[in-house]
């Protein structure tokens, strides 16, 4: 509800603000032209999750969030605009956890280096928390939702103080690049020591270098206004991310490297139908500590009954799974989804059917190493299977998915999710 209520209070907002006058004149009329031009930009930048100030951009995702271990997570952030400059930025943000009661931060810029290959340098320096089993891809492009589902339940985050310095770099079209150079001060919030040989840490420092490459092959482009739109986003998309770690770099403790790959294919039927296939796979060698290592998108709360565990179901998670139940040094997911054609049951009441399958296998070496906190590894086959109906009541559903084979839990119950949906677009 508090979602909705924030798209209403924006889209408000833009009708205020860009409301059009009666077309008098040659003037009047393109002045409306321009006032829908810049409602239409106002309507996409409030999508991308920024609210558009002169020079600089609200980043709607600091407001409010929540999680396990902050509980309430508030502040704010931002990002300088185009009139600012269009060869130079600023960002950051600043925010409280109430529960943790802890300030977390980032401050970073960047600089254009060429426009035609949209090449910047940016340098960013965090002092937030992270979770565990987490590995994100540099060169995503940026994904807002107004509360994040997985959010909410996860409570195993490390702290960590990293300076980063990378460079972003259009190679073509279709590949995109990014890599970094990074130093890390990482200090787990919860009971967790990683032992190597005869040396014990607790906290740790990282020094990391990653490349990241996006392929986009079929996807198609044309030029707009002197400057090159994607006009068809095709598939399949690959992306690929190595990270080094060096030991001895600036002080850092561990030599680790990691080898990270998604692929994504979708396929739109004529009935209007699109069938999703997710592939992801993730191999870490080396001395890896477990923040680095994987946990395979886990979205269950370790509660006795179905309805304590009732909650948001997330857009590419293990709905079964319980949080912190598995982590891998090598693992690989598949997710299948084929979502039907919208049922028009009446002109704004059009429900949506999901089916989803899930599977997941994974290893961990030297299992031995990680003391203090106690999980399972995926060497069998974990599968999970489901459906979802979206958009019943103010683009809120529901989802159900029930975990069978290898890892089928003996209560029956433990082996179910009962979940509701979110899926709204600006």
């Amino acid at each position: 509800m508090l979602q909705r209520l924030f798209v209403v209070f924006f889209m408000t907002i833009a009708t205020h603000s860009f409301a059009q006058q009666p077309v008098k004149t040659d003037k009047d009329s393109v002045k409306a032209v321009q006032d829908s031009i810049k409602k239409k930009v106002f309507v996409k930048n409030i999508g991308n999750g920024y609210l558009p100030f002169n020079y600089f951009n609200l980043d709607l995702r600091y407001l409010i969030k929540f999680n396990q271990y902050e509980g309430f997570r508030t502040g704010l952030g931002g990002i300088t605009n185009n009139r600012f400059s269009e060869r130079y930025r600023v960002n950051g943000y600043l925010v409280y956890g109430v529960r943790d009661k802890r300030l977390k931060y980032k401050i970073g810029g960047g600089f254009r280096v060429n426009e035609a290959s949209n090449t910047w340098v940016n340098l960013d320096y965090v002092d937030d928390l992270q979770e565990t089993g987490s590995s994100k891809f540099l060169t995503d492009k940026r994904f807002f939702t107004f509360f994040e589902p997985r959010l909410l339940n996860i409570d195993l985050f490390h702290r960590h103080i990293t300076k980063s310095i990378a460079l972003q770099h259009k190679v073509s079209n279709h590949l995109l690049s990014e890599s970094q150079i990074a130093l890390s001060k990482i200090n787990p919030t919860y009971n967790y020591t990683y032992v190597l040989g005869e040396d014990s840490y607790k906290t740790y420092d990282l020094s990391t270098a990653k490349v990241s490459l996006q392929w986009s092959p079929f996807s198609h482009y044309t030029i707009i206004n002197d400057k090159i739109k994607e006009t068809k986003d095709g598939y399949p998309k690959f992306t690929l991310q190595l990270t080094q770690g060096f030991k001895s770099v600036f002080g850092s403790d561990f030599n680790f490297s990691k080898l990270d790959f998604r692929t994504l294919q979708k396929f739109y039927h004529k009935n209007d139908a699109i069938t999703s296939i997710t592939f992801v796979a993730g191999i870490a060698g080396g001395d890896t500590p477990l923040t680095h290592l994987y946990h395979a998108y886990p979205n269950n709360i370790t509660k006795e009954t179905i309805l304590q565990r009732f909650s948001v179901a997330g857009l590419n998670s293990f709905e079964t799974m319980y949080f912190n139940e598995f982590f891998s040094d090598k693992f690989s997911t598949l997710q299948l989804k084929h979502t039907f054609k919208p049922f028009k049951i009446t002109e704004r009441f059009k429900p949506q059917l999901v089916l989803i399958s899930r599977y997941a296998v994974g290893e961990m070496k030297s299992i031995r190493r990680h003391q203090g906190i106690e999980f399972n590894t995926l060497e069998k086959l974990y599968s999970e299977s489901g459906l979802e109906i979206n958009k019943l009541f103010f683009g809120f559903g529901l989802s159900f998915a029930y975990r069978y084979g290898s890892y089928h839990l003996p209560k029956l119950e433990d082996n179910m999710a009962f979940k509701f949906t979110f899926n709204i677009s600006l």
